[in-house]
C-alpha cells in the first residue's frame, strides 16, 4: 500500500470511529457507570483529534482528504454498559490494524505518528476488556500468535 492510500484508508477508520464513539457516549450513562462514560468520552475527542489530523496532513499533500459516510454500522446494539464496551473494543482492534497498515507503508514523521496511535489503541484495548497481545494491528498466525 502506498503511503497516501495508508493515510487515506486510516482517516476512513478513524471517520469511522468517531461516529460510533459519538453514539456509544450518548448511549452511556455518565451516573451509572462514570467510568465507561470518561472512557468513551476521551477516545471519542482523541479520534476527533486524529481525524482531523489526518485530514490536515492529506491536504498538506496535496490530496482531497476520503469523507466520512453519512452513517456507519454499530458493532452490536450498544444498549447496556457491556455492549458498549464490546463495541468500543471492537473500534479499536479494527484502528489497531489500520495503523498496522499505516507504519508498514508509511516513513519518518507519519511511521512515528502510526506507531504512536497503535500504541494508544492496544492500550484503549485494555480499557475496554481486550487481552494484551505481543503486536496489536497484526493478525494470529495459525499456531493462535
Amino acid at each position: 500500500m502506498k503511503p497516501l492510500q495508508a493515510l487515506q484508508a486510516t482517516l476512513a477508520g478513524e471517520h469511522a470511529a468517531v461516529w460510533i464513539y459519538g453514539v456509544l457516549g450518548a448511549q452511556a450513562s455518565q451516573s451509572r457507570t462514570p467510568e465507561l462514560f470518561d472512557e468513551l468520552s476521551q477516545a471519542y475527542a482523541l479520534h476527533r483529534k486524529r481525524r482531523d489530523q489526518l485530514e490536515v496532513t492529506i491536504s498538506r499533500l496535496g490530496a482531497q482528504p476520503v469523507a466520512a459516510q453519512v452513517s456507519y454500522e454499530l458493532p452490536n446494539p450498544a444498549r447496556t454498559a457491556a455492549q458498549q464496551r464490546a463495541a468500543a473494543l471492537q473500534v479499536e482492534q479494527r484502528l489497531a490494524d489500520i495503523y498496522g497498515q499505516m507504519v508498514e507503508s508509511t516513513t519518518h514523521a507519519q511511521r512515528r505518528w502510526a506507531i504512536t496511535a497503535l500504541g494508544d489503541c492496544a492500550v484503549r484495548q485494555l480499557r475496554f476488556g481486550g487481552a494484551a497481545t505481543d503486536l496489536p494491528g497484526m493478525p494470529l498466525t495459525s499456531s493462535g500468535r
